[in-house]
């Protein structure tokens, strides 16, 4: 079965109803909206306030790891413990077949 919708033109009449029944809904919408709205800002608010105080963690974390770095690092040269280099490693060479 196909849905055949009838396209015909609306009268003065009809189409100032449908124009009052829009109107009607989208002002009985309105309130929904402004509620979602407000909602939505308050979500928005919670997630910038989670981000702001997990960046400010994440930076205070490396303050602290590059402070202890600093410190363990500064700590061997003064005692005369040589800091750790990298040792060069000798080239592997491939068997010829």
């Amino acid at each position: 079965m196909e849905n055949v919708t009838e396209e015909r033109e609306l009268t003065q009449e009809e189409l100032a109803a449908r124009k009052e029944e829009m109107k009607q809904f989208y002002t009985e919408s309105h309130s929904y909206l402004e509620a979602q709205a407000k909602y939505e800002k308050l979500l928005t608010e919670i997630e910038e306030a989670r981000f702001k105080r997990a960046t400010i963690q994440i930076q205070w974390a490396n303050i602290m790891a590059a402070q202890q770095e600093q410190e363990t690092g500064d700590g061997e040269e003064e005692e005369g413990i040589p800091s750790e280099e990298p040792t060069p490693t000798t080239e592997r060479k491939l068997k010829k077949s």
